[in-house]
């Protein structure tokens, strides 16, 4: 079953803090994010259990480097090495907190905050309104992340530096202007990225070409870190062994597929906003021919080829619906038992949820299917009437060739 009534066939961010805007394609599970830590400001923040990989290995290296500095703390440099850990996720959590403020004050709304691997992201639910909104959007957390190397600074000037407090705040200090500088790169999915998505949109007048440009210039980016962040290492002139080649090609490895997927998950997510005002339920419903439940499986398929319809609707003695019979289902029949089989035995009762108007379109279309996840949905007009059935796969495929460009 798969002719269609009116259907279209189909040609058709990782870092010390960033923003993930847009929405959330309808297979999307909501998911909690990890370990909720508060709802400052309502905003929900999260802890993905993949922090504590980082934060394992921010106190094993820099617990290696206090050996070398303060050798006289022994083993108890780990726990040092772990207070900076969370003292440096904290500063994390203060630049992601800018992001979420801002976006609050534009009322952009926003779905949480998660620290995890590689920084941290606000996940904002809607896009700026101007190209202006969006740059002090995306500039607001790198210019907190400086404003607190420039607060640690001020305090490194009050302790000793070979104390354990000085290495501390050193540390900070070091670590928020390599945040700030990192994430104002031009390329998505840092905030720089953004900033230059929000210049070429001012320019040029058109949100996606600012997208476009800046998605490239971030997986150009990605392609500079995987092959320059190694060799700056090796450029420093000090003797490295093996062990530590290795891992600057890991770390330069993983930060490039990072920045490189989410440069062109920025580029999908932009699209499928693009398109979703032209998602519409009515052009992708297929064609329904209604029987009742008692109705053979092969004599249902029958009138199905005849009316060109691509779908079976169950109905009672009344006419009404009480069930879609499902594609999968049907395929599972073989040929020869088709004529054995009554369709109400392969059929799925209309549930709330179910039924959809046949004007349904855009996120409206999207959060409907979220809610009440199904493979198929019977579309009624405003007044009852069946107007065809809407698979999921066919949303998808629709979905599918927008982003991709397919």
């Amino acid at each position: 079953m798969s002719d269609s009534r009116g259907r279209q066939t189909s040609d058709q961010p990782p870092h010390g803090g960033g923003s993930r805007p847009g929405p959330r394609p309808p297979e999307e599970p909501e998911r909690r994010g990890g370990i909720l830590m508060g709802r400052p400001f309502g905003v929900p923040i999260y802890v993905t259990p993949s922090w504590f990989v980082i934060a394992a290995l921010i106190t094993w290296v820099f617990g290696g480097q206090l050996d070398r500095v303060l050798p006289e703390l022994g083993a108890t440099r780990y726990l040092v090495a772990f207070s900076f850990a969370v003292a440096f996720y904290g500063s994390v959590l203060v630049h992601e907190l800018a992001h979420t403020l801002v976006a609050l004050r534009y009322r952009l709304g926003v779905r949480r905050i998660q620290l995890q691997f590689f920084g941290g992201v606000s996940e904002i639910e809607n896009e700026a309104e101007s190209p202006w909104r969006e740059f002090w959007l995306a500039f607001v957390g790198p210019l907190l992340s400086l404003v607190l190397g420039g607060v640690f600074y001020l305090a490194v000037q009050a302790v000793e530096l070979s104390s354990v407090p000085g290495v501390l705040l050193t540390g900070l200090m070091v670590s928020n202007l390599v945040v700030a500088a990192f994430n104002l790169l031009p390329g998505l999915p840092l905030d720089g990225g953004r900033m230059l998505r929000a210049v070429v949109w001012a320019v040029t007048g058109r949100p996606m070409a600012g997208t476009v440009a800046a998605a490239w210039a971030g997986r150009a980016l990605a392609i500079a870190v995987l092959i320059g962040l190694p060799l700056v290492s090796a450029a420093r002139g000090t003797e490295r062994s093996d062990t530590d080649t290795l891992v600057d090609a890991v770390l330069a490895a993983v930060l490039a597929a990072i920045i490189w997927n989410g440069a062109g998950g920025s580029l999908r997510n932009a699209r499928l906003k693009e398109v979703l005002p032209g998602l519409r339920l009515r052009e992708l419903a297929r064609r329904a021919v209604e029987v009742t439940g008692d109705t053979p499986l092969g004599e249902a398929m029958r009138r199905a080829r005849e009316a060109e319809a691509g779908a079976l609707v169950v109905v009672d003695g009344r006419g009404e619906p009480t069930g879609i019979v499902r594609e999968s289902a049907v395929r599972g029949v073989p040929e020869h038992r088709r004529p054995w089989i009554a369709v109400g035995a392969l059929a799925r009762d209309l549930e709330p949820g179910l039924r959809l108007s046949a004007d349904l379109a855009g996120e409206d279309l999207l959060r409907a299917v979220r809610a009440t996840p199904a493979g198929e949905y019977l579309v009624v007009e405003d007044d009852g009437r069946v107007y065809g059935v809407a698979a999921l796969t066919d949303i998808e495929q629709r979905l599918t060739a927008a982003v991709t460009g397919r």
